[in-house]
């Protein structure tokens, strides 16, 4: 049946999607995202009061003044974020350097034209005075603030309490020590020993690390309880639109008001450190590492904490930012719990606890109190009927019927206005007031449960404010700008910083000392520090209101970020860099080395898993991701990577060996020119991505993505052979033409009885030509490197598509009808066995499967696609062996093999051929280094014996190297005199060990090239050539003609 569905029903189900739900599953380990913020500000400064003429007149005469006052306030704050703010700006104008100066009047009148609008601003600002500090004032000459306590007429004790806190914030970077104040009075040294406050001794609510515990026991507590209400009202979603009773919502009111209470109590202790600190700062004495040169803001932040106390620095606003999203994401839930709350708690305590009092005060015709308790219900009460009842006992003084009186209080989530709440409060306040204008007060009217009951409700009416603006109180309670702004500290410099650097800022401070020591239970906090920019961006628009501090907050955070990005970028890379060596480690040579006493540890643990699974970061007003900085990372790294983990001592030779000439091998390439494809940027790319995939875990997974890149392998080794002929035919060539003209015309092997101290002397006076040339060890070691890690690489990228087309055999060989021989018991017949296996996997054969059901093409494809199969099973293709074949043609050159031999044979003193150059060349790094030198294995690893050995085996003279090679004949006369002497400085045992060990590594190296060169000549040739030679004739018998 077919449904039709008309154009504005799918219209209406796009529009659905917009309410579809996507949640995002990376961790949560960054503050909340606030690019825009709706907080909606219901507090009308008192401009309704005038609507309540229920109330008393003088309690809104009240808010009238209330209302003037805050205004007061709002102006202040303005003239002391001017004041803060400011930033002289006559260093801005030139200055007139002398008398003479011809244009000095001009600056002059441009100077007063400039600065008078500013200068009638400050001298309006004169007027206003609001620096009173009152202790300081009273205690002098006329008046003695000591007497006065005597006198009880202040009470020093309990200033001596508040005081007790030592440093408190005046604006922004300014703090203060009360103590100060005291300490400069007047009468201050003869009563010194009434002031506590003044002690030097450090109050304990400036140790943030001994707080900790109570805080991370807090923190635990009260995110296990939010996690349970979160999991049913949020994640479920059966919070919001379910009703709950009044225990459930006054569960979800008190859970809000203890969560903002535990954040501003941690930002208080943040801002406390941090203003202690800023009031001590350390010294050279205090803190080693501090320059004597250090800067008055820079000892106060950057020497002035200990790792320690960076850690919990970060640790708690991690915890309070962290809570900031778990409350941010229950605001919906909060806000209508806390408006409910509200809002029973008003209308219970209005309409049912005020009912008694009520009846007291009319029965005992108490005018002036029941005019104030009724004016209270008439500005709260919202009744059942709209009406207050009017038939209610109180109203008359007397008691309820005996089956009681009936109101039915009703329930809404509606919070009263902020004049409301004052107005009540206020009312409420004088009725428990100890102390008013008259003799008598209206509390001496009330009974004491009644007292109480009212004390209560003042007292827990006070948040109520707060949490009916949550979002606004959860922003105060979680802000920490104050931790950026530094405006006085650059004040005092006097205009010799324009800004201080990032390395004196607290939020990288706390960020870099994250990534520098590498903690990692603190990795997943490296995000919350970067969030007091975020902070400090949005005090600085909509506080202080000032442009020109976003502006340098903003380059800030851009710079720190780009820092962050960087060194956390290459952290992470490092680390499974490591981590990958460390598990692909020949487990074999870690347990030699242990035996050896040298243990490789994997590396530490990291949480950097959960970093990588940001997908977006928050950074002032834009987002951005980390991969993408990643992937700059990995893709640049492959130059530099090899040369890093090559000064690994550490890993194995052939690994080292393989590893280091990618880099020099990008370098190489950078240097030619390649007329046949027109740019050189091609052959770079394709040099970078193959010292990007090493080892055979690399050639395997690169053998995989290249079967599905056909053209992109063709051009890769295209270029690969490109790179070997202009090498061999350019700077190897051209070395081996000098080092030939430098090797001894003609070197005898010494016989026996020399021994081999003599050997190795006679040996080490020959070739000093070839020991002492200077670029033996670097240029000409680093070329031959070079086309050894090429060579190498070919080979890996062979063995790996070996297996991969072993696989391919392997997986088609069911479809092919192509099955292993079963195993048969005693009795049984291979031939049944494998007919009843033949008919049993006969559906899966795709031939006959095909021709039965598919198209004539079909058919065709099928069968060419098994002939393909089978060839490739029978043919045995080889790419390394092309390549061998290739790289053969490169060595054409006449120097490789030398003149023809004057014997007719071949040549056995003279110094020739490329095998004699390189047996002197095996002489040179077989020698054993100094103590702190690295040897030709560290520094060049196994492409240096790859390159050597594959030259002399395509030159066919391997069997001449075997026997004439300098190193092999000393290590013969060696293992037999068993002799250990220095010569020439030279220690003839260690030498001889050395030459061993590459003999065993080059004779692993012809067996592998001569499997794939016997291939190659078994093809090329079939018939095996035999050149005889005549007998040698002794002189004595010779006859001459």
């Amino acid at each position: 049946m077919t449904t039709h569905v008309t154009l504005e029903d799918a219209l209406s189900n796009v529009d659905l999607l917009e309410e579809l739900p996507l949640p995002d599953q990376q961790p949560c380990i960054e503050p909340p995202p606030s690019s825009i913020m709706y907080q909606a500000n219901f507090d009308t400064n008192f401009e309704d009061r005038n609507a309540f003429v229920t109330g008393i007149a003088r309690y809104i005469e009240q808010a009238t003044v209330h209302s003037s006052m805050n205004e007061m306030l709002e102006e202040g704050h303005e003239y002391a974020v001017m004041l803060y703010t400011w930033r002289s700006c006559s260093r801005a104008i030139p200055q007139v350097k002398c008398n003479e100066q011809p244009n000095r009047v001009e600056i002059y009148e441009k100077t007063v034209e400039v600065l008078e609008p500013e200068v009638t601003k400050l001298m309006k600002f004169m007027y206003f005075q609001v620096m009173g500090f009152g202790l300081y004032l009273m205690d002098g000459n006329v008046s003695n603030i000591y007497k006065l306590d005597a006198k009880k007429r202040i009470n020093l004790g309990k200033i001596d309490k508040f005081f007790k806190l030592q440093v408190v914030p005046l604006f922004g970077d300014m703090q203060i020590e009360l103590s100060r104040y005291i300490e400069t009075s007047a009468h201050y040294e003869e009563n010194k020993s009434k002031w506590t406050c003044t002690q030097s001794s450090i109050s304990p609510q400036y140790n943030l690390c001994e707080q900790m515990v109570q805080i991370r026991d807090d923190h635990i507590r009260f995110i296990s309880e939010l996690a349970r209400y979160s999991n049913s009202e949020v994640v479920t979603g059966s919070g919001l639109d379910s009703h709950k009773s009044d225990e459930e919502y006054r569960e979800l009111f008190d859970l809000a008001l203890r969560g903002l209470q535990l954040l501003s109590k941690w930002s208080t202790h943040v801002m406390e450190v941090y203003s202690w600190k800023l009031v001590h700062p350390t010294d050279k004495f205090c803190n080693k590492d501090c320059p004597g040169t250090a800067e008055e803001y820079e000892r106060a932040t950057r020497y002035n904490y200990t790792s320690e106390e960076k850690f919990a620095l970060v640790e708690v606003i991690a915890m309070i930012k962290g809570l900031q999203v778990l409350m941010g994401r229950m605001e919906s839930v909060f806000n209508q719990a806390i408006r409910n709350t509200i809002y029973a708690a008003l209308q219970d305590f209005a309409q049912m606890t005020l009912r008694e009092p009520l009846r007291q005060a009319v029965r005992k015709k108490k005018n002036v109190l029941i005019s104030v308790l009724q004016a209270i219900r008439k500005t709260i009460c919202d009744w059942e009927g709209a009406r207050e009842p009017p038939n209610d006992p109180c109203l008359r003084g007397e008691k309820d019927p005996k089956g009681g009186f009936d109101i039915k209080v009703p329930r809404r989530a509606v919070g009263p206005s902020s004049t409301q709440l004052y107005m009540v409060r206020t009312m409420l306040e004088s009725l428990i007031a100890d102390k008013s204008g008259s003799k008598k007060t209206l509390r001496s009217s009330l009974d004491g449960p009644i007292v109480l009951a009212i004390e209560d409700f003042h007292k827990h009416s006070f948040f109520f404010t707060h949490l009916l603006n949550f979002s606004e109180a959860l922003q105060h309670c979680c802000d920490l700008s104050q931790l950026w702004f530094r405006e006085f500290f650059l004040e005092l410099t006097m205009g010799r910083r324009i800004q201080f650097p990032i390395e004196m800022s607290m939020p990288w401070i706390l960020t870099d000392h994250i990534l520098e020591t590498k903690e990692p239970s603190m990795m997943e906090y490296v995000l919350y520090p970067l969030d007091l920019y975020n902070d400090s961006g949005y005090y600085a628009l909509t506080k202080f209101k000032k442009q020109f501090l976003y502006d340098e907050i903003e380059a800030e955070v851009n710079l720190c970020f780009d820092q962050f990005v960087y060194k956390l970028a290459d952290q992470i890379f490092a680390y499974y860099k490591a981590m990958s060596g460390s598990v692909l480690l020949d487990k074999r040579f870690r347990a030699e080395c242990k035996n050896y006493g040298v243990i490789i540890p994997y590396p530490p643990s990291n949480r950097y898993e959960t970093l990588l699974k940001q997908r977006h970061v928050q950074v002032g007003l834009s987002y951005t991701t980390l991969g993408d900085h990643m992937s700059v990372i990995i893709w640049d790294s492959p130059a530099s990577c090899p040369a890093r983990l090559g000064s690994a001592a550490q890993f194995p030779p052939h690994f080292l060996g393989f590893l280091k000439s990618t880099a020099m091998l990008t370098e190489s390439v950078h240097s030619q020119s390649f007329p046949y494809f027109g740019s050189v940027t091609v052959v770079r790319y394709s040099a970078t991505v193959y010292s990007l995939f090493r080892a055979k875990y690399h050639s395997s997974w690169l053998c995989f993505v290249v079967n599905y890149l056909t053209h992109w392998k063709e051009l890769s080794f295209c270029f690969l052979m490109i790179w070997l002929g202009l090498i061999l035919q350019g700077t190897i060539l051209q070395y081996v033409k000098t080092l030939i003209e430098v090797m001894p015309k003609i070197c005898r092997l010494p016989r026996h009885e020399y021994g081999s101290p003599g050997i190795l002397e006679f040996f080490h006076h020959q070739l000093k030509d070839i020991i002492e040339y200077a670029e033996l060890k670097t240029d000409v070691f680093q070329s031959l490197r070079e086309v050894g890690n090429a060579i190498l690489f070919c080979l890996l990228i062979e063995q790996a598509l070996s297996q991969e087309e072993v696989c391919d055999l392997l997986h088609a060989a069911p479809f092919q009808n192509i099955l292993p021989r079963v195993y048969i018991k005693e009795g049984e017949r291979l031939e049944v066995r494998m007919k009843r296996l033949e008919a049993k996997y006969a559906p899966l054969h795709l031939v006959p499967l095909i021709e039965r059901l598919g198209t004539p093409q079909q058919i065709a494809i099928a069968r060419e696609g098994d002939l393909l199969t089978k060839e490739r099973l029978c043919c045995g293709l080889s790419m390394f062996e092309v390549i061998l074949t290739r790289i053969r043609s490169f060595l054409q050159d006449a120097v490789w093999r030398g003149p023809p031999p004057t014997n007719g044979v071949m040549h056995v003193d003279e110094c020739m051929e490329f095998h004699r150059l390189w047996s002197a060349m095996q002489f040179v790094y077989c020698i054993p280094v100094g103590t702190h030198e690295f040897t030709a294995e560290q520094c060049f690893g196994d492409g240096l014996n790859w390159a050597g050995c594959s030259i002399i085996v395509l030159l066919g003279q391997q069997r001449r190297f075997d026997l004439f090679d300098f190193c092999y004949h000393l290590l013969k006369v060696q293992r037999q005199d068993s002799k250990d002497e220095i010569i020439k400085n030279v220690p003839l045992k260690k030498m001889a060990d050395r030459i061993r060990k590459y003999q065993i590594l080059n004779n692993e190296i012809f067996a592998i090239l001569n499997k794939y060169m016997k291939a190659v000549e078994t093809d090329s040739s079939t018939v095996e050539h035999v050149r005889c030679f005549q007998p040698p004739i002794h002189q004595s018998l010779a006859t001459t003609c």
